[in-house]
C-alpha cells in the first residue's frame, strides 16, 4: 500500500507555507515603509573633490 511516488514531505510542506506566511508580512512591512518613507529615485552624483595631482 506504501506507494513512494505518493509520499508527501509534511516537513517541507509546513516549511515553505510559513515561508510563505513570512514573505506576506514582509512585503506588507515593506510597502507600509515605502508610503511613509518613500525612496526617491537616485539622482546623479555630482562630482567629488578634485584628485590630488
Amino acid at each position: 500500500m506504501s506507494n513512494d511516488d505518493n509520499l508527501i514531505d509534511l516537513n517541507a510542506e509546513r516549511d515553505k507555507r510559513v515561508h510563505d506566511v513570512h514573505e506576506k508580512r514582509l512585503q506588507e512591512v515593506r510597502k507600509a515603509f515605502e508610503k511613509v518613507l518613500p525612496l526617491g529615485k537616485p539622482g546623479k552624483k555630482g562630482k567629488g573633490k578634485p584628485k590630488k595631482r
